[in-house]
């Protein structure tokens, strides 16, 4: 038996931006449709963000055991149960489980439809045997793994993000087609945990980063292992009786198990985006600066959209939905101020333009660095790898800034306010940062920015000059 429910708001898809948008509208008293078809919480917590760093803490673990002589506690090699790792991977996903539930949302007063979704109009869409009809819809159905058309790929067995964590036995040699984050994270999270690991990238690893800082995350990771072929892409896969093997030009590399981590793509199929008037490309939806889509009444939010791939872009979709639908209150993506962390070890954080992107659009700029090797509490924690560095132009507005060291994600988050906020590097001089902390970096690299003129032979003049007061 068919139903219909009208309803102010239907949301396609229980992912971070479906959710958010669900909740906000639901507690702001709307009669709210959700409507997703597999699992609640989306990519981000079932094969995403939560499980690959719960598997990076573990290795992390692992790792610190490994390096303990360095502080006078000795070494030791970890016995490492790959099925227990697995367990409390999957122990933090059902930990985190209940936030996303079905059961919250309905208590919530959202209705939710455990269906697939599809729309019959400009304004309608059904799902199983319900039909919604609402006043605006939010497709947030993000992405799903892009897998390359390489030849022989099709016959053999291979992990994406999606299937990786099901995975209860160590793989003995791990190939990765991919060198960006997820296939760099998971490199060094499966070689910690005692894997061979060999990452095949067509360019550069972290090709979208800083090379200054991305050189310091593959240094790191050839230390520990990690076998690395850059400027090589896979030309053909074949089953062996070990696993597989992927031919990279004219050498073969053999391995257990292969993970593709090469890109993500948009998920539409089914959803008959034609019927709603919605138009898409190979990289999403197409949405206007307050994430319409052609068809007024129908916003995106998330992968889906087509721009940066990130948890923290599609809850910060879900605020701007919610005052544009709700609230009539015209508010513009300005994703380009989403920071992004590889979760490597060191982390690698950036926020707004790399140095090469700030000269291409801007011409002449400045550039500051601090080394953690000059903060006592990196020299303290016997960590001391990796940078701050920072772009400005010639007047001190911030461009971009990145980090590459230990909690690079936790100590980027100043530059993030500074740069949304558009506040010049000088507010990082004028600031006291507590120590011992990692934090000073950021004070210390603002003010190497001032050197070259509070140092210089007009200021030293400048100063002799007023000593005639003393």
């Amino acid at each position: 038996m068919t139903q219909t429910i009208k309803a102010d708001l239907c949301i396609i898809g229980a992912g971070s931006g479906g959710l958010s948008v669900a909740a906000g509208a639901a507690m702001l008293g709307r009669k709210v449709v959700l409507i997703e078809k597999g699992e609640m919480g989306g990519d981000c917590l079932n094969t995403g963000c939560v499980p690959s760093k719960a598997l990076i803490a573990a290795a992390s673990r692992a790792e610190e055991m490994r390096e303990a002589e360095k502080f006078g506690v000795a070494s030791v090699e970890p016995k490492i149960d790959f099925a227990a790792v697995m367990d409390h991977v999957h122990g933090v996903i059902e930990s985190i489980a209940p936030i996303d539930s079905q059961e919250r949302f309905e208590g919530l007063g959202v209705t939710v439809i455990r269906e697939h979704a599809s729309f019959t109009g400009p304004r309608e869409i059904r799902a199983g045997d319900t039909t919604v009809r609402a006043k605006h819809f939010v497709i947030a159905t993000g992405s799903r793994p892009f897998v390359p058309p390489i030849p022989g790929l099709d016959d053999v067995p291979y992990f994406t993000n999606e299937t990786l964590f099901d995975n209860r036995a160590l793989p003995d040699h791990l190939v990765i087609i991919g060198g960006g984050p997820i296939g760099i994270e998971m490199a060094q999270a499966h070689r910690r945990l005692g894997a061979k690991v060999t990452v095949i990238e067509g360019d550069r690893i972290l090709g979208r980063e800083d090379p200054e800082l991305a050189d310091i995350v593959r240094t790191q990771l050839v230390k520990e292992g990690v076998a690395l072929v850059e400027g090589g892409k896979a030309d053909k896969i074949e089953k062996t009786l070990s696993g597989i093997s992927v031919t990279v030009g004219a050498r073969a590399i053999e391995g257990s198990h292969l993970l593709i981590a090469v890109g993500r793509k948009p998920t539409v199929d089914g959803l008959n985006l034609e019927a709603a008037g919605v138009d898409y490309d190979a990289k999403g939806l197409k949405t206007d600066n307050r994430l319409r889509t052609t068809n007024k009444r129908i916003y995106a939010a998330g992968d889906v959209a087509g721009g940066r791939q990130f948890t923290h872009v599609a809850g910060y979709h879900a605020s701007i939905l919610i005052r544009n639908i709700l609230f009539k209150a015209p508010s513009k993506n300005k994703e380009h101020l989403a920071p992004r962390v590889t979760y490597c070890d060191p982390e690698l954080a950036q926020i707004g333009l790399t140095e090469r992107e700030a000269r291409e659009q801007h011409g002449e700029v400045k550039i500051a660095r601090w080394p953690f090797s000059q903060n006592d509490r990196a020299e303290a924690e016997r960590d001391t790898e990796g940078l701050v560095k920072v772009v400005t132009d010639k007047k001190g507005h911030i461009l971009g800034a990145g980090i590459v060291g230990s909690g690079a994600g936790d100590l980027l988050q100043p530059w993030v306010l500074a740069i949304s906020s558009n506040l010049k590097i000088r507010a990082f001089t004028d600031m006291i940062a507590p120590y011992p902390t990692r934090g000073e970096a950021s004070k210390r690299a603002a003010g190497a920015w001032y050197s070259d003129t509070l140092f210089s032979d007009r200021t030293k003049f400048l100063v002799r000059l007023l000593s005639v007061f003393d």
